[in-house]
């Protein structure tokens, strides 16, 4: 009776340990995605808009504690799609030029 007892806590307290990490993971990808879209601002909004909308949406998926962040950083990866579209249009190249 005893092991039975032993065994269920540790698959218990297995689970809890696996979930904790499962959700500071998740945690992780929501800031990650928030600050990659602010930096994908500025540069390099090919690679950092895409980037930060697919941790934004992992995190949401894995079910983070900070779904504000995680929100935040899937609509700065949008807003870097937008801004690079805009310099497209504007410019024809995928890259800041600035008139001299």
């Amino acid at each position: 009776m005893t092991t039975l007892t032993h065994r269920t806590y540790e698959t218990e307290t297995t689970s809890r340990t696996e979930s904790r990490r499962k959700g500071n993971q998740a945690d992780g990808m929501a800031v990650a995605s928030f600050v990659l879209g602010l930096v994908g601002l500025l540069v390099m909004n090919v690679i950092l808009g895409p980037l930060s909308l697919t941790l934004g949406a992992l995190a949401l998926f894995r079910g983070t504690d900070r779904r504000g962040r995680a929100l935040l950083g899937m609509t700065l990866g949008l807003a870097d799609l937008v801004v690079l579209a805009a310099l497209v249009t504007a410019d024809g190249t995928i890259s800041w030029n600035f008139p001299t």
